[in-house]
């Protein structure tokens, strides 16, 4: 069953500033809000172990730039 959720859509004003601001904005409300990441997610089916491979590689990989980090900084 798909759980489907409503949501108010998202609007831009033109005013006196033009398209091209008009569009700036929208690109970076559509970025905060996440459908960008979204779209680029749901453009192909990823089977369930492959989407839990990758989850894994993702926390291994911000795991290892941690470990990274806390070397690199000096210890007073």
């Amino acid at each position: 069953m798909v759980e489907t959720v409503q949501v108010k859509p998202i609007e831009v004003h033109v005013g006196d500033r033009g398209l091209e601001r008009a569009v700036k904005h929208l690109k970076r409300k559509m970025a905060t809000e996440g459908i960008l990441r979204e779209l680029k997610r749901r453009r192909h089916y990823m089977k369930p172990s492959i989407k839990k491979r990758k989850k894994a590689a993702e926390a291994a990989r911000r795991r290892r730039k941690r470990v990274r980090q806390m070397n690199e900084r000096p210890s007073f």
